[in-house]
C-alpha cells in the first residue's frame, strides 16, 4: 500500500467524522420546518461521501470517509462525562442514526460503472443519414 493511499484514508477519515459532527450538531435545527436540519444534513453526508468515492476512484476511500462520519456521530449520540447528551433519545434522532448508516452503505455498496462500461463490447458509432 503507498503512503499516498494511506494518506487518502487518513484525510477521508477526517472529512467524514467533520461532516458527521456538522451534520450531528445540525440535523435536529429546523425540525418544525418540514425536517429542513435533518434532510440538509443526509445531503452534505451523501454528497461528501459520493465526492470521496469518485475523486479517489476508490470504495475504500468513502468507506474510510463513512467510518469516520458515523463514528462522530456514534461519539456525539453518547452520554458525555458530565451527563450532557448531544444527540437525545427521540425518533428523529433515531432517523438521523439510522439514516446515516444506511447512506454509507449505498455509496460503498454502488457498483462501479467504469469497468463494466470498459468490459462492453464497443459498437461502431452511427452517422446520421440525410
Amino acid at each position: 500500500m503507498s503512503l499516498s493511499r494511506i494518506a487518502t484514508f487518513v484525510m477521508s477519515f477526517i472529512i467524514g467524522a467533520v461532516f458527521g459532527t456538522a451534520g450531528t450538531i445540525g440535523f435536529s435545527s429546523g425540525a418544525d420546518l418540514l425536517y429542513l436540519g435533518l434532510i440538509l444534513a443526509f445531503v452534505g453526508c451523501a454528497a461528501i461521501l459520493v465526492s470521496l468515492r469518485i475523486l479517489a476512484e476508490d470504495r475504500w476511500a468513502a468507506i474510510a470517509g463513512g467510518v469516520g462520519m458515523y463514528l462522530a456521530v456514534f461519539v456525539f449520540s453518547m452520554r458525555g462525562p458530565g451527563g450532557s447528551v448531544v444527540v437525545p433519545d427521540t425518533g428523529l434522532s433515531q432517523v438521523w442514526l439510522i439514516g446515516v448508516g444506511v447512506i454509507i452503505l449505498i455509496v460503498a455498496a454502488w457498483p462501479d460503472f467504469r469497468r463494466l462500461r470498459a468490459a462492453a463490447p464497443s459498437t461502431p458509432e452511427q452517422t446520421p443519414t440525410r
